[in-house]
């Protein structure tokens, strides 16, 4: 059965803040934990990787005491028995969500998958920023054939749901069927405007759009966290995840 999420539920926060000089990684912290204390009663849940890999897996408490769900967005590849150990050193703090690459292989996302019980373990097909003449390089085939060639991997390790741009969302769903969350990038709110898009446009999509073509959740960074009021960005994209599922 597909997962039962509320509008709220279904917007992850992209809390990417760069601490280029004069800043420095306290203050991009110190930003984080501001959005998460503004954010704080939404329901939406903070996704997180650079920050996380400098700071510590403690973060994800912080966030937690922000009555927040946690996105521990690491992209983990390696062998099985290093995934393994990821994962336990993960259990304890309880994230909600973990990525793993699914080029990591079958068993490397199981391996994963079975330290973290608890936690929804998430593959990553093929990068939003990636093209065709991308992945006929780096994959030896189109986007498409790519990312249904992780989906089916990463079904057969048995994770919890997938990353894919929202281009993919249907075509996943029809393989995936309700046995898998799709979980979307790439997502531009209509509320927004994004100054510069380092993203393929291509494969970039509105809320309301992605939650149509089968995406359980979105991902949303700059529109919100560059927002005059990122309470406000956030709350208006939720309004427009909403009207998707009514």
């Amino acid at each position: 059965m597909q997962k039962q999420l509320t509008p709220a539920q279904r917007l992850i926060v992209a809390a990417d803040f760069v601490p280029e000089p004069p800043n420095g990684r306290n203050w991009a912290h110190g930003m984080i934990m501001d959005l998460a204390k503004r954010l704080r009663g939404t329901g939406i849940t903070i996704k997180l990787n650079a920050d996380l890999r400098t700071w510590g897996s403690g973060v994800i408490d912080e966030i937690h005491v922000c009555d927040l769900n946690f996105f521990a967005d690491l992209k983990l590849i390696d062998i099985p028995e290093t995934l393994k150990r990821d994962g336990k050193y993960l259990f304890e703090f309880k994230p909600e969500m973990v990525t793993v690459m699914c080029a990591a292989g079958e068993a490397s996302m199981k391996a994963l998958k079975t330290a973290l019980p608890d936690s929804e373990v998430l593959g990553v097909t093929i990068l939003t920023n990636l093209t065709d003449a991308d992945t006929q390089t780096i994959f030896g085939c189109s986007i498409q054939q790519g990312v249904l060639r992780f989906a089916n991997m990463a079904k057969r390790a048995g994770i919890d749901g997938l990353i894919s741009s929202p281009k993919e969302a249907t075509i996943l769903r029809t393989l995936v069927g309700d046995d898998m969350t799709l979980n979307t990038p790439g997502i531009r709110p209509n509320c927004t405007i994004v100054k510069k898009d380092d993203q393929n446009a291509k494969r970039v999509m509105t809320p309301a759009d992605a939650i149509r073509a089968g995406a359980d959740r979105i991902v949303v960074g700059r529109p919100i966290i560059q927002a005059d009021n990122p309470y406000d960005a956030t709350m208006r994209t939720i309004d427009e995840i909403a009207s998707a599922c009514a």
